[in-house]
C-alpha cells in the first residue's frame, strides 16, 4: 500500500483541496453519476466499471504512488462551508531538469458548475505549483466550444497558445483542442499568480 510522504493539502478561500481517500468513493461516484450527461461531452469515454468500487481504490492507489514519485499531484475538491465533494483537479506529467513542467486538468460536478470554484482551485493549484513545487510552466487544454474551461484558464492567468489537432480522445472520438499555458515569469505580460 502506498501513503503519501506527506500530507499536501491545499487551502483557498472556500475550498479544501487534499488527495483522494478510500473514504471519498460514495460522495465521488454519486457526483460522477448525477454529471455525467454534464461531463461525458468533454471527457475521455468512461469505462464500463467507471463508477465501480474497484475502479475507484484504483484511482486512490494511483493517487498516492504519484504523489509519493512526484509524478502528478491529484486534488479533490471539498468546500469549506458543508464538506461537500465539488470535483477534482490535477497537476499531472510533472517533468523536472530542464523542463520543471506540468499538466493541469480538471472537472466540477453540474450541481457546482458558474460558481467560480474551479477558478478558485486552479489558482490554488498553480501557487502549489510554482511555490512549493518550484515548477516554471504549467500546462492545460481544453475543447475550443469548451467557453467555461477556457474562461477559467484565460481568468486564471493562463495564456491562449496554439491548437493541437486529434489531441485527445473525447467521448470516443480524437478532437482537436486549444492549449494555455502559464508561466510563473511571463514575458508576454505578469499573470496574477506566483
Amino acid at each position: 500500500m502506498f501513503f503519501p510522504k506527506r500530507k499536501i493539502q491545499i487551502e483557498t478561500e472556500r475550498l479544501i483541496l487534499r488527495v483522494p481517500a478510500h473514504s471519498d468513493y460514495r460522495e465521488w461516484a454519486a457526483l460522477r453519476h448525477d454529471s455525467r450527461d454534464y461531463l461525458m461531452p468533454w471527457e475521455p469515454t468512461w469505462a464500463e466499471d467507471h463508477l465501480s468500487r474497484r475502479s475507484f481504490t484504483n484511482r486512490v492507489y494511483w493517487s498516492n504512488r504519484s504523489m509519493n514519485k512526484e509524478t502528478a499531484y491529484p486534488f479533490f475538491m471539498f468546500r469549506k462551508l458543508d464538506g461537500a465533494f465539488v470535483g477534482a483537479i490535477t497537476l499531472d506529467n510533472i517533468r523536472r531538469g530542464p523542463n520543471q513542467t506540468g499538466t493541469m486538468g480538471y472537472w466540477t460536478g453540474l450541481p457546482f458548475a458558474r460558481q467560480g470554484y474551479m477558478a478558485e482551485a486552479v489558482q490554488g493549484v498553480v501557487d502549489f505549483a510554482f511555490k512549493a513545487l518550484d515548477l516554471s510552466r504549467i500546462e492545460s487544454a481544453c475543447l475550443p466550444d469548451n467557453l467555461p474551461s477556457r474562461g477559467v484558464l484565460e481568468k486564471s492567468g493562463f495564456k491562449y497558445e496554439g491548437v493541437a489537432q486529434a489531441y485527445i480522445q473525447i467521448n470516443g472520438r480524437w478532437r482537436t483542442h486549444v492549449l494555455y499555458a502559464c508561466l510563473r515569469i511571463d514575458r508576454r505580460g505578469r499573470t496574477s499568480v506566483g
